[in-house]
């Protein structure tokens, strides 16, 4: 069997981390397989419809690399890719049901179903669309076909609902799911859902089974909210008379605290995105904190899946080489802020530092600041290990080009002495007479002057990296004098012994 998986989200709003974790294993599943890949909108809610859902999710997959084999945008054999634009094969489809007695069309007002429903909970009850009753509602079960098709023609309200059980059906249905393994569901106690709404438009569980089985769907890799819809979608498939997928229900991805699913209140609140691109300009996304995608796309990917043994970072191909359905674990993946930087940190130390260079440059320009005759690319090397976001480098990198103005006060009176401005004078000059600018020929020159001057090392180098940066932070400090240059290392040795000196 050829694999062929879907990622079906909906465009109501961004792309949410847990779809995202959905398309990964999907999209790592149907790689691992040598199988296709489908990006399918699913858009049949036009209630809810955002116009700038759909490229919001082309967009974040392309930036993540989960690159659909078949879609909207890159087509394929089995479009269209929009729900939207399928309306003709679900009716089809939806007669066949109607015609064969599998699905019904229901009158019923939604305020003579809410009565019912104020009815039933007065006697302790709950009332539920199904067996029990249907024959006793307002549907094409208990009116005939004339009646049906007069009010049809009259254009009364109706949805299309399915028969889930009927008296003389077994009421046990098992189910096997991949990761939950085998399910029994009771199929009396279950509702007969609606398959067209009021609007003429399939629901999901109509459109979703339509579309899987026309597009030669193999294996239904989606999230555990879908786990109560499962009977529903099996039976579906067997009033069809098609063979079911294989199904796999993923866990949730968990707030911090592990209890409940995460939302972006979650990420409002403890200061961390849950969109991988930006939303708008108040919902900045992992990329606008500063997220590699690799980083991501490998916590994601852990949380939720266990490979076994000692290894946590993993290439795409890797993870596809490694994944499998049956190590998806069953219980939610709290998502952990913290870990999840620690994964961005380790990529940014081994990504080439034209990446990092790049993303100073940005903020020179943002902060109107020239590089002058620096180098970016070195001093991006210098900075790199110290990055935990991409948006750190600012922070990290400022004082290489911007000399400081003001010095920390607890870090001088810690590290200046009464005969620090005397030392760092003698340094000024060694650094000024060097012959070379090599961070190894500086270190020398002042390793060699503290030691020919019985001084210790210590009260050399942290004066002077506060001279040079204005505080006690930053790469080595040889470097920074090195990258820097003698004639504004000089001038800022010079500043900061008059201005904390005097």
């Amino acid at each position: 069997m050829a694999v062929r998986v879907r990622f079906a989200p909906s465009p109501t709003g961004p792309l949410h981390i847990g779809g995202v974790r959905t398309a990964l294993y999907n999209y790592l599943f149907a790689k691992k397989h040598k199988g296709t890949f489908v990006l399918r909108i699913e858009d049949t809610d036009q209630n809810r419809y955002v116009k700038e859902a759909e490229p919001y999710i082309h967009n974040a997959l392309a930036w993540l690399g989960i690159v659909p084999d078949e879609s909207s945008r890159e087509n394929g054999a089995f479009g269209p890719y929009r729900q939207s634009e399928r309306k003709k094969l679900y009716v089809k489809h939806i007669n066949e049901l109607v015609n064969v007695g599998n699905a019904y069309v229901a009158f019923d007002t939604p305020e003579e179903l809410a009565r019912m429903r104020s009815e039933a909970e007065s006697k302790g009850e709950t009332f539920i669309y199904n067996w029990k009753n249907r024959n006793a509602l307002k549907n094409s079960t208990t009116l005939s076909e004339k009646e049906t098709q007069e009010l049809i023609g009259k254009g009364a309200p109706h949805v299309i609902r399915f028969k889930m059980y009927s008296e003389k059906d077994e009421r046990n249905l098992r189910l096997h799911d991949q990761v939950r393994g085998t399910i029994d569901v009771d199929l009396s106690l279950l509702d007969d859902k609606i398959l067209v709404k009021q609007d003429g438009m399939p629901t999901y569980h109509l459109a979703n089974i339509v579309d899987d089985h026309c597009m030669e769907i193999s294996h239904v890799i989606r999230g555990e909210e879908w786990l109560p819809s499962m009977a529903l979608h099996v039976l579906l498939y067997s009033a069809f008379g098609w063979n079911p997928p294989v199904f796999a229900h993923v866990p949730l991805i968990l707030k911090p605290t592990g209890k409940g699913k995460l939302s972006k209140r979650d990420g409002d609140k403890f200061g961390f995105p849950v969109f991988p691109l930006e939303w708008d300009e108040n919902t900045p996304g992992f990329k606008e904190y500063g997220y590699l995608p690799e980083s991501l796309i490998n916590y994601l990917a852990l949380l939720g899946w266990s490979p076994g043994g000692e290894q946590e970072l993993f290439s795409m191909d890797e993870l596809i080489s490694s994944f499998s359905l049956e190590a998806i674990t069953k219980s939610g993946g709290r998502f952990d802020p913290e870990r999840c930087k620690w994964f961005n940190q380790q990529y940014l130390q081994h990504i080439d530092s034209s990446i990092v260079a790049a993303e100073l440059e940005k903020e020179l320009k943002k902060n109107s600041v020239s590089s002058g005759a620096l180098d970016l690319i070195r001093i991006a090397k210098l900075i790199q290990n110290r990055l935990t976001l991409l948006t750190d480098v600012w922070k990290e990198a400022d004082f290489f080009f911007v000399a400081p103005e003001d010095y920390d006060e607890k870090a001088v009176r810690k590290q200046w002495k009464d005969d620090t401005a005397k030392i760092l004078s003698s340094v000024a000059e060694l650094i000024d007479s060097a012959d070379e600018t090599t961070a190894h020929t500086l270190g020398v020159l002042i390793k060699g002057y503290a030691n020919d001057n019985g001084i210790g090392l210590g009260k050399i180098m942290a004066p002077l990296r506060i001279a040079l940066v204005g505080s006690l932070r930053g790469p080595d400090v040889f470097e920074i004098c090195s990258a820097i240059g003698i004639e504004n290392s000089v001038s800022r040795i010079n500043t900061a012994i008059k201005h904390i000196s005097a």
